[in-house]
């Protein structure tokens, strides 16, 4: 009995120091794996949106262009984004074109920044605008921008604009002044005499022009080459419909590219047709048994609604008291009187009509006498 309880004892105590030996050899693994190095994780980026960047030099400045891209639910990056940091480089005109994201970061100068709401997303554009001052020297201009969230990490930066930048453009047209005829929303402007730098005589090779409406965004290039004077004559325009309109000049810049200048002055139009149609023309008549028949010729103007027949059989009476014969205006060119009595002389005028309600002249008299 002794024997076997100093034997379950011996098992017992090294039971109690195996348990021991494992706690103690779990523990320095422990502390061991503690102090530990392991390879360093990849920092997750936060703001995964990059942005392509568009631009050119106008006048003494660089224009820079971009547009939000739209929200997804599944890149919820985008929600974190609180502006667009601009970024730019001048570098010597012969310095390398190639330039690596890094030196880039480490050398550019950050020289704007664009608040952005979460109401910016979905194709919003957005300009930037670099006011340049001129050394004289063959200088290189390099921007990129990009997106910083709220919490100030950034994204990776935009492609890379370059812009050779020339003293010798033109400045802006001025004094632009428009007239309103029925064909046509006539402007004209002040011709530039210097360029940018105050050089002269002004370097111009024609003028852009441009018209803005609520269909019109961005803004309309409405001819197909530089306009060579001073002028232009817009037939596009359609009457009750809100335009404005600004010119730019274009001067011959770096490699014979065109280059514009900033906008001139901006005006504002709201055309109302209140320009009456010409008086029908050409009027024949002709008379056979029951019926006098009259022919015209169709007016040139574009928005003729129709004609009204004007009868009486007295020519001396003042004309706004003929008798109206046509319930409804005209659309053809021929009108036919079958309301006539045999031996009896009608005269007769016409008038045109515009879908404004604008009323022509009264045309020539025209009379028959019916048979």
């Amino acid at each position: 009995m002794l024997t076997t309880l100093l034997k379950h004892a011996f098992q017992k105590k090294h039971l109690r120091t195996l348990s021991t030996l494992t706690l103690t050899l779990s523990t320095l693994l422990i502390v061991f794996n503690c102090g530990k190095r392991k390879p360093p994780l990849p920092p997750v980026e936060r703001v995964k949106q990059r942005v392509e960047i568009s631009g050119a030099q106008r006048g003494n400045s660089v224009v820079i262009t971009w547009e939000m891209p739209a929200q997804t639910s599944a890149d919820k990056s985008l929600l974190s984004i609180k502006r667009a940091d601009i970024y730019r480089i001048v570098e010597l005109g012969n310095a390398p074109l190639t330039l690596s994201e890094d030196e880039f970061a480490s050398s550019s100068t950050l020289i704007g920044a664009q608040p952005i709401s979460n109401a910016d997303f979905g194709n919003k554009r957005f300009t930037y605008v670099d006011e340049l001052q001129f050394s004289g020297q063959f200088v290189r201009l390099r921007y990129a921008i990009r997106f910083v969230n709220a919490a100030g990490q950034k994204a990776a930066f935009s492609n890379f604009l370059i812009i050779e930048p020339n003293s010798k453009i033109a400045e802006s047209p001025t004094n632009l002044k428009i007239e309103l005829t029925e064909p046509f929303i006539n402007l004209t402007w002040a011709v530039p005499q210097a360029n940018v730098d105050k050089s002269s005589p002004a370097n111009i090779i024609g003028y852009n022009v441009y018209r803005l409406s609520d269909s019109e965004r961005p803004p309309k290039l409405l001819n197909s080459a530089p306009v060579t004077n001073a002028e232009f004559a817009d037939s596009s325009f359609e009457f009750n419909k809100d335009y404005s309109y600004f010119v730019r000049a274009v001067s011959l810049g770096n490699n014979a590219q065109p280059v514009e200048s900033l906008d001139s002055n901006t005006v504002r139009i709201l055309p109302r047709d209140t320009f009456a149609p010409s008086a029908p023309a050409a009027l024949t008549i002709a008379a056979a048994p029951n019926i006098i028949s009259i022919f015209f010729a169709l007016n040139p103007e574009k928005d003729i609604l129709g004609y009204n027949a004007y009868r009486s059989s007295d020519p001396t009476l003042p004309k706004s008291d003929w008798l109206r014969i046509t319930p409804t205006p005209l659309r053809t060119n021929t009108f036919e009187d079958t309301n006539i009595q045999s031996g009896k002389t009608y005269y007769y005028y016409l008038t045109a009509v515009d879908i404004a309600g604008n009323v022509s002249q009264p045309s020539n008299v025209v009379s028959e006498t019916a048979p």
